[in-house]
């Protein structure tokens, strides 16, 4: 929410309801944050990643956007992906 809107926090919490709220956690599950330095830190991730896997050597596993992005955190493995990933 952020001010976005001309709102403040405060006043969003007023007037915002529980549907509209759910919509927002919908809306930021599926595309990010609307903080705009992390849509741009994440742009210059993407950027940095091309030329990296571009480069790399063949046996050696692929640059993730998030290797890039301190900020951004990469998401948990099950322990089944784990496992597959391990072979």
């Amino acid at each position: 929410m952020n001010g976005i809107g001309g709102r403040t926090i405060a006043e969003a919490q007023e007037r915002m309801s529980r549907r509209e709220f759910l919509v927002w956690l919908k809306y930021r599950e599926k595309y990010g944050p609307l903080n705009i330095m992390m849509r741009t830190e994440w742009g210059a991730s993407l950027v940095a990643s091309v030329p990296a896997n571009i480069n790399k050597a063949k046996n050696t596993p692929p640059f993730k956007v998030s290797d890039f992005a301190p900020h951004i955190n990469e998401a948990p493995l099950s322990l089944e992906e784990a496992m597959k990933s391990r072979d």
